[in-house]
């Protein structure tokens, strides 16, 4: 008696590589420094959103304008990323 399977495994293929997406402060569509816009873009979220979960999470104690300001200083500019590569 034979022990194989009817139908032979397919080999097992690797998904593709996704694109590598970039973190940055877009050119259009930002309010105040474009820190919510670029994360929203980054992982994919509504802008909308975003935003009030920010404006949200200031009204609680905490570091979340330190937070916003050092992303500000630290996100490039559209310009900047696309530049570098």
């Amino acid at each position: 008696m034979s022990t194989t399977t009817p139908y032979p495994q397919a080999p097992y293929q690797q998904p593709a590589p996704q694109p590598r997406r970039k973190l940055f402060r877009p050119s259009r569509g930002r309010m105040l420094g474009g820190v919510c816009a670029g994360l929203a873009d980054y992982l994919g979220w509504s802008r909308g959103l975003v935003r009030i979960l920010t404006v949200a999470s200031i009204l609680i104690p905490g570091p979340q304008v330190l937070a916003y300001l050092v992303l500000w200083i630290v996100m490039p500019s559209e310009a900047k990323a696309l530049r570098a590569g």
